[in-house]
């Protein structure tokens, strides 16, 4: 894996920030364009821009290929049967409501149970909170380990009979724990449970099989897996998506409309109400077509070194609090001592270095950590030891700065 190659073909690395290279760090939070990427979006907009599935003039054609050229591409990225299993989305948020909206308001009643965990992300713990106070249902959530692991044991403990949902994230946007999706799925289904995957952090980084998982539903988005903003995917078992009711209403998704009365059009457009994201759709495909020339496996290989070589150097700097288990997707948590965050990533700024600071929507995982907020630098394919590298060297004149000021 050629990384100095794969970088030539993202130009917004190629700038200083503050009079420094840009070092950018924050990919968990969106990741950047390749080129490959930009000219697939710009060439539709530049040549085939028009409305999908509507109109049968030659751009509506070239359009309505390239977009359903694109849900193909995410069908065999994920392994989903059928592209009908395959519903474009705004991102993992709306993916993830869309389910919380029709199947669970329509599935789950009083008594019933949800599962979920501590480390979520609040895209993946709010939709739970309201589908449980309209259906009578009770929210419940596995325990974490001391490292921010869930074990097996817990939830064979946790998950009962009367769980009817379980809802987990693939890897946590906050530790890097990359949870047993695979074992707890099969555990949710021997209690007759259905199992929401979280994939936000899991798709961009790592081969997806969704068959060999096992899980009813996946959620991700496009913009932190180098493709654009506004556009994600909703993988659903058929079975489920079949016997669920569209969220959104409209053009677009209807079969027939009568005054009192319409059905709907088939899987998986009953769910894409509305002009749909075309551009952005074509650049998901862009991109996943770029992912694959890298290889998904030389991307999860050169991460797992990157975040392991960043756990090494980080240790080296006194009065560092890290955060997450040994083992980890590409990303490491941190807060320095007697510094906030936020001026820990602002000092980091002014070095030309992009990190996250705040509570990275995990609220309640902060709790856990009995801390308000963190910085988070988390890696890509783009990446280099250089980086983490010159990361240490800005932590270090951070913790100088701040200790001659206090």
């Amino acid at each position: 894996m050629d990384v100095k190659a794969i970088r030539q073909l993202f130009p917004i690395l190629n700038q200083e920030v503050n009079g420094h290279p840009l070092v950018y760090l924050d990919s968990s939070a969106t990741s950047q364009k390749p080129l490959p990427v930009i000219e697939a979006v710009d060439a539709y907009y530049r040549h085939d821009n028009s409305n999908v599935h509507r109109g049968v003039h030659t751009l509506g054609t070239r359009a309505t290929d390239k977009y359903e050229g694109a849900r193909e591409k995410v069908r065999r990225f994920i392994n989903a049967s059928s592209t009908a299993e395959v519903i474009f989305t705004r991102g993992t948020t709306t993916s993830i409501n869309t389910v919380a909206y029709s199947y669970a308001r329509s599935n789950l009643k009083a008594g019933d149970e949800i599962v979920i965990t501590p480390m979520e992300h609040h895209s993946n713990i709010i939709p739970w909170q309201q589908a449980a106070k309209a259906t009578g249902a009770q929210l419940k959530y596995l325990p974490l380990q001391e490292d921010g692991t869930i074990s097996l044991k817990d939830v064979h403990e946790t998950i009962t009979e009367n769980t009817k949902l379980v809802a987990i994230a693939h890897v946590s946007n906050v530790l890097g724990t990359v949870n047993p999706v695979k074992e707890v799925a099969k555990i949710a289904h021997e209690h007759g449970a259905v199992i929401l995957i979280d994939g936000a952090q899991g798709a961009p980084h790592m081969k997806v099989d969704v068959q060999d998982i096992d899980c009813d539903f996946y959620a991700f988005s496009g913009h932190k897996m180098c493709a654009p903003t506004g556009i994600g995917v909703l993988y659903g078992k058929r079975q489920h998506l079949e016997s669920m009711e569209p969220v959104e209403f409209g053009g677009e998704m209807i079969d027939f409309v009568n005054l009192y009365d319409s059905t709907w059009k088939e899987l998986p457009w009953k769910f894409e109400g509305g002009t749909p994201i075309i551009a952005g759709a074509i650049g998901l495909g862009a991109a996943i077509d770029f992912l694959n020339d890298v290889g998904m496996e030389n991307i999860a290989d050169h991460e797992h070194k990157l975040a392991a070589y960043a756990l090494e150097k980080l240790r080296t700097i006194d009065g560092i609090s890290i955060y997450g288990p040994e083992e980890r997707a590409a990303l490491v948590t941190f807060n320095l001592d007697d510094v906030h965050p936020h001026d820990t990533a602002t000092a980091l700024d002014a070095e030309g270095i992009a990190v996250r600071a705040g509570h990275h929507c995990a609220q309640p995982l902060m709790k856990w950590l009995n801390v308000t907020a963190t910085a988070r630098a988390s890696f890509y394919l783009y990446n280099t030891e250089e980086d983490i590298d010159v990361l240490v060297d800005g932590l270090l004149k951070t913790k100088e700065y701040f200790g001659d000021v206090f």
